[in-house]
């Protein structure tokens, strides 16, 4: 009786080992589980540190070539602006104003065989930089309406949406059809009649 009591008490103890240890490895296999998931997260981690490093490193480079091609520029530019005597450098454009008169015709000629063109004033800012450096004289500028009486035109031929008429500019009058810019604002003249004028262009390929 005692024996089988032994036997029964060994039997229920292996049982137990077995589930403790089944339980164990279990855990053990939870644990490895949970491993190769962390292990799998930090290989994702590393690998968007490494792409985001080498984003990082590309940026780097393009900006270091963008600042080696804005010294070159800087430095062409500077070259460029000693070579144009005569010419205005203003926001990536170079600008020429006459000290003699000529008709609106062969101001604009005068601009075009040396790369430019009458000036086209596209914003308040421009018009303001052109009373700056014209001061009192009337200068032509690249607008007319030579061809459909009242439908102004740059020289470039988009068609004048805003400009900075004088008062009761234009004066819509058939002999007056090309535009000169004033202290005040702009006016309407003969195109015939002589005055300065200003050339522009956005090329360094300017004719001396």
């Amino acid at each position: 009786m005692l024996k089988n009591t032994n036997l029964t008490n060994e039997r229920e103890q292996l049982i137990l080992k077995n589930t403790n240890l089944t339980n164990e490895r279990e855990q053990l296999i939870l644990k490895n589980t949970n491993l190769t998931n962390e292990r799998e997260q930090l290989m994702l981690k590393k690998t968007n540190l490494t792409n985001e490093r080498e984003q990082l490193m590309l940026k780097n480079t393009n900006l270091t070539n963008e600042r080696e091609q804005l010294k070159w520029d800087k430095n062409d530019l500077e070259k460029c602006l000693g070579k144009v005597d005569g010419w205005i450098y203003y926001q990536c454009h170079f600008y020429y104003m006459s000290t003699e008169m000529r008709s609106w015709t062969e101001s604009r000629r005068y601009c075009t065989e040396r790369g430019a063109d009458l000036i086209i004033i596209n914003n308040r800012e421009e018009q303001e930089f052109v009373k700056n450096i014209s001061g009192y004289d009337a200068f032509w500028i690249g607008l007319t309406d030579i061809e459909v009486e009242g439908s102004w035109k740059w020289v470039d031929n988009s068609t004048l949406t805003s400009g900075f008429w004088w008062h009761w500019y234009p004066s819509y009058s058939d002999y007056s059809n090309c535009a000169l810019s004033y202290s005040s604002g702009w006016f309407d003249d003969s195109c015939y009649g002589t005055f300065k004028w200003i050339c522009e262009t956005s090329t360094s390929q300017i004719v001396s």
